[in-house]
């Protein structure tokens, strides 16, 4: 599957490998192309350092990204048992529930507003990429739908459209439980709870956004990709008398060895270019899908909600 994901630059290398090969070796052109290949392996080495780094620091995004999900997950349990212990009054049981519905429309608006797709993401797995969930293309609509059955009617318009879906709904619950708070649902210390609550989710949410709406320096992701292109445009000819005697079985291995290299290179650089961004709804992601959706069963069962949905299930070894 990983070779699959990264096979071209193992093909172009071969190809190009034998290419150099065949002119180094031909009968017909008496030239000596080969290169020394201890400057080269000097490069190499300076190019690995460089993908470290890189991969390194974009790894911390989808980490760091993967953390920030994990504190929603367990102030969402806490905001869940919250509601169901502070909340006392004559109408508790639809209260308990629109408080919940309205924290769970909060995560699905999040989600979706982070999968939406950024100009330096991998926009075209979104389209063509077999396990790229379909959300970025019709955004409002799926997002709608999804909403309409958390939320009524009147809050869905007035949040809908606005620029932060998220942040309105969070504000939406802000409001709803100071008014509460005035009709002696629960008192002044259980309200600040509540409030605090509702800080750490501003503040997950703006952790969240910074990782989305900031990418990768683009002189360190770029940089890296061209480095491997020089290095492996010179790595061919530096293989050419790496092995002084065998010249007839290097003529025939020689292009496999320095496509392997050249494959390694290539996926090491792929794979820190597709951990720089960790909502760009590819199946690199940080499955924030199934992480809402874990949430949303903990906190309906806390209920005894009907009609519970299923987790996610992964699908050819992803989970989204």
């Amino acid at each position: 599957m990983t070779f699959r994901w990264s096979m071209k630059p193992f093909i172009f290398g071969v190809i190009y490998s034998a290419a150099i090969g065949a002119v180094h070796y031909s009968p017909y052109l008496d030239v000596d192309i080969s290169l020394p290949w201890q400057p080269i392996s000097i490069i190499g080495i300076a190019v690995a350092f460089y993908l470290g780094f890189k991969n390194n620091s974009s790894y911390d995004r989808t980490w760091e990204a993967r953390k920030i999900w994990g504190g929603i997950v367990n102030n969402s349990r806490s905001f869940g048992a919250a509601v169901l212990s502070f909340v006392k009054g004559e109408q508790q049981d639809d209260v308990r529930k629109e408080l919940v519905y309205r924290h769970i429309a909060w995560m699905t608006a999040l989600r979706y507003q982070l999968r939406l797709s950024k100009e330096w993401e991998h926009v075209e797995d979104r389209v063509k990429g077999k396990f790229a969930p379909d959300i970025s293309e019709k955004y409002i609509a799926n997002l709608e739908k999804e909403l309409a059955y958390y939320l009524d009617e009147n809050e869905l318009e007035a949040c809908i459209n606005q620029t932060n879906t998220a942040t309105q709904i969070l504000k939406n619950q802000s409001q709803r439980l100071q008014e509460l708070r005035e009709q002696k649902y629960f008192e002044d210390f259980r309200h600040m709870e509540f409030f605090h609550l509702v800080r750490t989710f501003y503040d997950d949410q703006g952790k969240s956004e910074r990782i989305k709406n900031f990418p990768f320096p683009r002189q360190y992701a770029s940089t890296a990709i061209w480095l491997n292109f020089a290095f492996c445009m010179f790595l061919p000819f530096s293989m050419l008398d790496f092995f002084p005697g065998v010249q007839i079985w290097l003529f025939y291995v020689g292009p496999l060895m320095s496509g392997l290299l050249i494959w390694i290179y290539f996926l090491m650089e792929k794979i820190g270019d597709y951990s720089e961004n960790p909502f760009e709804g590819t199946y690199n992601d940080v499955p924030i899908t199934a992480i809402a959706r874990g949430i949303e069963i903990d906190m309906r069962e806390m209920l005894n909600d009907d009609s519970v949905p299923k987790p996610i299930k992964s699908e050819n070894g992803f989970l989204l």
